[in-house]
């Protein structure tokens, strides 16, 4: 058997911190530690050495981007630890921020989700195995808010590229859609092209895509 994940929490609701470490451990993750502030993070990540972690984006002392400080700082010191973030509501400029941190091992899940324990544990699962994942709700938000680069996109390439934004493979995708591999890689390379994101050994052209969103 392969050992369990490993994960420290900070957030600064009491309740809502033992709820996720309950819900954590249910879901066989082992939780390293947990606090109510950043401050704390660098020390916990040394000491326990966590696969992920999971923060809120506003924590004390002024409940603005606190988290999202520490998780930039957290990507720049120690890439091979994944950050997902979790937010109270969808604010994509602080997940573009965390994108540009590092295009692997990171995530932006809404709080609302996090109370399904087969979401969140998948979420956790592929931000450890270096994936990406962003919470369908901010894939919409994106998705109305930055229409214009997308016109040349067709509804299904539209489709397509929403859940690249979540973080799918080609092959959950094709599950998703009922589609086969095929089409779905027939998708992806049509929207590559159309959203001008050449091949480059130094770029993951699935990323740039979702950052096309976030910047435009």
């Amino acid at each position: 058997m392969s050992a369990p994940l490993r994960v420290v929490v900070v957030e600064d609701s009491i309740l809502l911190r033992e709820g996720l470490v309950r819900l954590l451990e249910e879901g066989g993750i082992e939780v390293l530690a947990a606090a109510g502030d950043a401050e704390r993070l660098p020390a916990l990540v040394e000491q326990h050495r966590p696969d992920v972690v999971l923060l809120d984006i506003r924590l004390p002392p002024t409940h603005r981007d606190e988290g999202v400080r520490a998780a930039v700082a957290l990507r720049r010191s120690r890439p091979d630890v994944g950050v997902l973030l979790l937010s109270q509501y969808v604010e994509s400029t602080y997940a573009s921020e965390l994108l540009a941190s590092g295009a692997r091992g990171v995530g932006y899940l809404l709080k609302d989700r996090v109370t399904d324990l087969a979401q969140l544990h998948d979420a956790v699962e592929r931000v450890a195995a270096g994936g990406t994942v962003l919470d369908p709700t901010l894939v919409e938000h994106l998705l109305r808010a930055r229409a214009d680069p997308l016109t040349r996109l067709t509804p299904r390439e539209r489709e397509v590229l929403g859940l690249m934004a979540e973080g799918r493979s080609n092959a959950a995708i094709a599950a998703r859609l009922v589609v086969s591999l095929g089409a779905v890689e027939k998708h992806v390379t049509s929207i590559l092209g159309k959203l001008g994101l050449e091949e480059s050994p130094e770029a993951h052209r699935r990323v740039l895509a979702v950052l096309r969103f976030l910047d435009a």
